[in-house]
């Protein structure tokens, strides 16, 4: 490529609900660092917040023959217009991606989870393709515009623990019943899932509700369990009283709704679609009432994510402890540490000792309940029941859970790999995970690896 000028159609992507001053600065210094290769860029210079403004720009592309596809990952997205635009265009594809800086306050664009759903999604199509995560103005800006994709596939191996213990961890999730409740939303690939092909791999079935009977159940909740669910929050929960009253009152039913479905159906798990309907239609955040439904080991699995909720029920049989299930928001290799992440619905028994718990609102919708503390540190393991490239396996990592400041807003905690952290950044994208992991406190890898060998699957470290 030395020498050779080439035309780049450059596509940024965003999303309104996060920081779009602060996404435009980053653009700014991405298209600058583009313009000083000298090749020729065509397309957008402003976010692309919508599909119509997303398509104009591909025309303008296709109109001018480009060399190379370049989709700069401002703030989080789905990975529906991602794919779009790698079905229309069959020259080599990359996708940037920016990391924000750790300051406790909220997740301000969470680039790197787009950057996730999209090589998940890229993966399940059999589209390779290159991609960096780096700052503006950071050296090795050219690797991104190479010819040759940069992803390379992992393949998952043969598990080879004994698979006696595994034998009793898959027996004991048979009939184990999750309910999905709302569908997982567009571009969401990461949590589609056959319920059939679930059922064959853990016995496990799945019993679709619509979220407007979730949203029933909690409006007719009786007050006075309401009340009684508040005060017994208070005694482990600060700041109950500084969020809005009327909307803390819907949250908590939310909890009680739960609880009935769970009591009425033997449910041992939820999936549950908590946006954008539960702040729009309901007025209420799902996430509290999640954080409290795993603390009573009934995990709940955001976005409708079926598989996510199975990797719970795993989780927390291997470990016999509650899970959280967490995004993967930061890899730095400069500190050789990760970011894993939720808005606010981790248990509370993972929290800092040192810290206070408290109520908080979500950071794009502005509702309660969310819980905010930073994970306590210990070692801690990782998992995913992936479907990643089309096939069933295992995908499990393990760490150390820092004893760190707050990274960002919500519940979240720093956490350091076996591996490095810039390796591991590699593996998440080589592999095609989902954004969803299940975490839980401890060494369970010898477990999870025989669960796998008891099932067949075979399984990919990061």
């Amino acid at each position: 490529m030395s020498g050779e000028t080439l035309t780049i159609g450059v596509l940024p992507l965003g999303r309104p609900t996060f920081d779009v001053e602060f996404a435009e600065e980053m653009l700014g210094g991405m298209l600058a660092d583009l313009r000083a290769t000298g090749h020729r860029l065509v397309g957008s210079e402003k976010l692309l917040m919508d599909a119509v403004a997303t398509e104009a720009a591909i025309a303008d592309i296709k109109a001018e023959n480009p060399d190379r596809i370049l989709i700069l990952q401002l703030t989080f997205t789905d990975a529906a217009m991602t794919c779009r635009i790698a079905d229309t265009f069959a020259e080599p594809l990359a996708i940037w991606a920016v990391p924000e800086p750790r300051l406790g306050g909220r997740l301000r664009l969470n680039a790197f989870c787009g950057l996730n759903l999209a090589s998940h999604a890229l993966g399940l199509r059999g589209r390779l393709f290159s991609w960096r995560y780096a700052a503006p103005h950071t050296p090795g800006i050219e690797a991104l515009l190479a010819e040759e994709p940069m992803v390379r596939p992992l393949i998952p191996q043969k598990a080879g623990a004994d698979s006696k213990y595994g034998d009793a961890l898959l027996d004991g999730l048979r009939g184990k019943s999750i309910a999905r409740i709302g569908a997982h939303p567009d571009g969401f690939d990461t949590c589609a899932y056959d319920s059939g092909r679930l059922a064959d791999l853990t016995g496990m079935t799945v019993t679709g509700f619509e979220l407007a009977d979730l949203f029933d159940r909690a409006r007719a909740a009786p007050e006075p369990a309401a009340r009684r669910l508040r005060m017994t929050l208070s005694e482990n929960l600060a700041g109950l009283d500084d969020v809005n009253q009327t909307e803390l009152d819907r949250s908590l039913r939310l909890k009680l709704a739960l609880d009935g479905m769970k009591a009425e159906g033997g449910f041992d798990a939820f999936a549950i679609r908590c946006w954008p309907e539960t702040f729009t239609e309901y007025g209420g955040a799902v996430c509290g009432p999640a954080s409290m439904m795993g603390e009573g080991r009934v995990p709940c699995a955001c976005e409708a994510d079926v598989y996510g909720a199975a990797t719970q029920l795993l989780l927390q049989a291997a470990s016999d402890q509650p899970v959280f299930l967490v995004d993967l928001v930061d890899l730095d290799p400069s500190d050789d540490t990760g970011v894993v992440w939720h808005c606010g619905q981790a248990p509370i028994s993972m929290a800092d000792p040192d810290a206070v718990a408290r109520a908080t609102i979500h950071t794009n919708r502005k509702m309660p309940l969310l819980f905010e503390f930073p994970l306590k540190s210990g070692p801690v393991t990782f998992v995913r029941l992936s479907q990643a490239r089309g096939r069933q396996s295992l995908i499990i990592a393990r760490g150390e859970m820092l004893k760190r400041d707050m990274a960002f807003t919500g519940t979240s905690g720093v956490v350091q790999f076996e591996r490095p952290a810039r390796d591991v950044l590699a593996r998440v994208i080589d592999s095609g995970l989902e954004h969803h992991m299940a975490l839980a406190y401890g060494d369970h890898v010898g477990a999870l690896e025989s669960f796998a060998a008891a099932a067949g699957l075979p399984v990919i470290h990061l």
